[in-house]
């Protein structure tokens, strides 16, 4: 099993390169699934557009949210395809890495001019291996 940390060197390394390939531009629905596509031909178990129920004053909402891919059931990965990231998205990575009790989640925006200016790491409770 990988470490969270690789899993997650994996995913950016995968979405630099997409970005590099396709550019910007794209529905967000597309790099999802090429990125989806890249990270399982590297042998990851990889779930896409998961529904996640939550539990809310003994109230049970199913699904509440989908998380855009789950990695070997723990990285979280959220794929925007948007002018600028605002504080909501970061914040929508948190609430979905509490909610799944995971310690990491990666926000992707595709649509900058380059890819490394627009990864953000998310962490919840994070503990290195």
């Amino acid at each position: 099993m990988l470490a969270i940390d690789e899993l997650s060197a994996a995913a950016i390394a995968e979405a630099i390169s997409i970005h590099r390939e396709l550019g910007p531009g794209l529905f967000e629905s597309v790099y999802e699934s090429v990125l989806a596509g890249r990270l399982r031909k590297r042998g990851l178990k990889v779930e896409r557009q998961v529904q996640v129920k939550a539990v809310f004053d003994g109230e049970t909402y199913d699904p509440a949210f989908k998380v855009d891919i789950l990695v070997e059931e723990r990285l979280v990965i959220e794929v925007k395809a948007v002018e600028r990231l605002a504080k909501a998205h970061a914040k929508q990575v948190l609430t979905y890495l509490r909610l799944l009790k995971q310690s990491v989640g990666l926000l992707l925006n595709f649509s900058e001019e380059t890819m490394k200016d627009c990864i953000r790491r998310i962490v919840n409770d994070y503990k290195p291996e």
